[in-house]
Parts: C-alpha cells; structure tokens; sequence
C-alpha cells in the first residue's frame, strides 16, 4: 500500500515531507506550480533554507525515489500542502485548494487516499471531497459512500517548527481526522511508513479545529506579552527582565514580546475561527489586533528617534538619515518572510524617504515589497558604523552582542531582548 505518494506542494511542509517518504524507500511524485520549484529539485537542489533538508533532497532525487512536475500523476495517494491566506476583510482563501483539487481530480483512481495537510478552516476537507465528487462523478466518496467509498479523504495538518521541520515531522503526534473510519486507517498507515509519534485519530473537523486552536493559543499568548512590553515601555521597565522575575512563579510562562507576529501560521489561522465565529471569537480576535498593531508602535518608535535626530543637527533632512532594520524574517534564523512584522516596518521606514539599512543574513536579495524604496541589503558591520537609528527586529543569532557595539549617539530600539 502507498508505493506512490503525490505530495502536491512543494514549499516549506510540502517539501521535506516529500523528501522524508522518499528517503523510506517511496516512490514520490511532488507537484508544484512554479516550474522554478520543479527545475530546482529535480536538479537534487532546495529553494528554501531548513538545516539537513539539501541534503536529503540531494540523495532522494539522485536515487531515483523523488521527482518533480508540473502536471499531477497517478498515485496511491495525494497529500495536499498548499497555502491557504486570507482575503480582504479576513476572509479566508481557499482557492490554492480548489486549484489542486482541480489539478488531481483527472488522475484520481478508485482505491486512493487524498489527504489535506494544509491549515484551514472548519468545514474545508468537506468541501475538498465535493470539489472532487464534483470534478468526477464516476467516482464515490466518504460524503455519500463513507467506509465504502472509492476515494477516502482524510486531514492531517502539519505542526512543526520551522529550522527543525525533519525532526518534528518524524517524532511529533499527527492528528488524524479521516471523513470515514477507512480513511483515519488509510491515513495512519501512510504516516506511519515515516512518523515515530502517535498518530491520533479523530474526525475531520475536529482536526481542522485542533490546527487552529494550537496557533490561536500561541497567538493569544503573544498578545499578551507584546501589550505587557508597550506598558512597561510607557514606565521604564524592562519587560525582559520582568517577565524573567515573573516566570520565577511555578505556574507563570509567559512568553517573549516581539516586532508582533508573523508567519503563515500564527500570524493567519486565528483570522480563519474569527472568520467563522465572528460573535463568539472576542479573545482571539482582540489577541490578533493586538499583535498586528505592534509593527505600528515599532514604527512610532522609530520616528521618534528620527525627530530627534533631527532635532540635534537641524542642517540634516529626512533624506540624511539612515535607519538600520536588523531582520526581515518572520523569526530568527531562518529565511522565511511570510507575513513577517519585520518586513512590514522595514518597508515602512523606506516610505518616510530616510536611507533603510535592512540586515538579513539568510538571504541574497531584497524582496519585491522594497524594491522600488530607498532599502539596501546591508552588512552589520557598516551598519554598526553609520546608522542613526538601529531597530533590532528579529533575534537572529548573528546578532548576538550588538547592543555592546553600538555607537555612542545611535538610537537603538531593541524589540526582541538581545
């Protein structure tokens, strides 16, 4: 059973996933939409950074076990993880799904299992099975037929971090949420050809719900911490060092504050439950107004430190002045900008018309979203030299022990605790 998995997306999950049931000993059809993506790892290369995963992809595609395409192939079953955002308003976009609905429902065979890793919203593996159902009539599935069906469908989100997404992929729980006792069967015993963890069977929505509760209640947590650290500056505490005092308490945890969040996670899935329970989500909802404004206090911060700036050397215009911005990804030490509080402050420096030093080092060059604003991809160390202002967005360990190399006169606004 499964010789052949179809692993439809090949990005951040959809990839090392891929890579992890070849290296098993199956035969892995991956299937993305960017003919650079399938080009690249059909070469035995990676498009992203997560540690151990070149080389994995390097020994899979050399050995024959993985190949990539632009069109779907036949295969014992699809795994789909593709990206769901969101729309204006908050709404929920789940048009990645109904292409890759559309885009394997030709090769679909009687006796397959098609899987939903990606985040979604309640009630999503649902409408996957009637895209399908939809797409091919000759065909039966859990909805009408349950055990009996043609097709099973299952959902199985995916909850790793990313930097360790092969270790996590392997030993954590999977929640599997089958639309049929078949399916929850089908879809363990796929997993387990690669999971150590428990593989914990549920119902559909129930899964779906389990996604969205985990990263809301990171996202809550955050909230908190990033509200406590706009008090304690309006006092002149140091919110690191308070919550350090704070979690000497056995039952306190409170997390670290930050540029806000970001992410195709947190920064996303609480939107999808508000969405859907507008009336009842009021915590969930407030959690995520607060972490989307923080890049916007961040911003306040800097301006003020602009104006004086300015203020000390009226001979200067706001063109002179150079605002370091250390980090544009969403955490550190990775190179993921999705959603990223970072990359949104960096770009709205480079719209007041000063000269934005932007430090990423896990990455080559600017994206789009600054490319036609006054922002160069800087060193740290001229950075440390000429910058009036530096913002430490992001705590990348090759920042370590800047806020000692900073020079006399340099604003610096640490969000992340250095």
């Amino acid at each position: 059973m499964f010789d052949r998995i179809s692993m439809v997306g090949l990005g951040y999950i959809g990839l090392p996933t891929a890579a992890l049931f070849a290296a098993h000993g199956t035969r892995v059809i991956g299937v993305d939409v960017s003919e650079h993506v399938v080009e690249t790892i059909n070469a035995g290369k990676i498009h992203l950074v997560e540690p151990d995963l070149d080389g994995l992809v390097h020994k899979v595609v050399t050995d024959g076990h993985l190949h990539a395409t632009l069109n779907a192939e036949p295969a014992d079953a699809f795994v789909i993880a593709v990206p769901t955002p969101f729309k204006d308003g908050y709404e929920p976009d789940l048009s990645y799904i109904a292409s890759a609905a559309r885009m394997i429902a030709p090769v679909l065979e009687a006796g397959n299992l098609v899987v939903l890793e990606s985040t979604s919203p309640v009630g999503t593996t649902e409408k996957l099975a009637a895209w399908l159902a939809e797409a091919r009539p000759d065909l039966t599935f859990p909805q009408s037929a349950h055990d009996d069906a043609d097709v099973q469908i299952a959902y199985c989100p995916e909850r790793v971090l990313p930097g360790q997404v092969l270790t996590e992929l392997i030993e954590n729980d999977r929640i599997i949420g089958g639309m049929s006792d078949r399916a929850s069967e089908m879809a363990v015993a796929m997993y387990k050809k690669v999971v150590r963890g428990d593989c914990v069977v549920t119902d559909a929505r129930t899964a779906e719900m389990c996604k969205l509760t985990e990263n809301s209640s990171r996202d809550v947590q955050i909230a908190f911490a990033n509200e406590l650290s706009i008090i304690c500056d309006r006092f002149g505490i140091n919110v690191w060092e308070l919550i350090s005092l704070a979690n000497r308490h056995p039952r306190v945890n409170i997390l670290q504050p930050g540029a806000g969040v970001g992410g195709h996670c947190i920064a996303v899935d609480p939107w999808f439950i508000v969405s859907s329970a507008p009336e009842e989500a009021r915590l969930i909802r407030a959690a995520r107004e607060i972490n989307d404004s923080k890049p916007d206090w961040v911003v306040q911060k800097g301006k003020d430190a602009i104006l004086a700036a300015l203020a000390a050397n009226t001979s200067r215009s706001m063109a002179d002045i150079k605002v370091a911005c250390l980090g544009l990804a969403f955490k550190p030490n990775i190179d993921d900008l999705r959603e990223s509080p970072a990359l949104q402050i960096t770009e709205e420096f480079g719209k007041l018309g000063c000269q934005v030093m932007a430090v990423e080092p896990h990455i080559d060059q600017l994206p789009s979203a600054l490319a036609d604003l006054p922002i160069t991809l800087t060193p740290i160390n001229k950075v440390l030299s000429e910058a009036d202002v530096i913002c430490v967005l992001v705590r990348h360990s090759q920042f370590a022990g800047v806020s000692e190399q900073v020079s006399e006169g340099t604003a610096f606004i640490d969000v992340v605790g250095l």
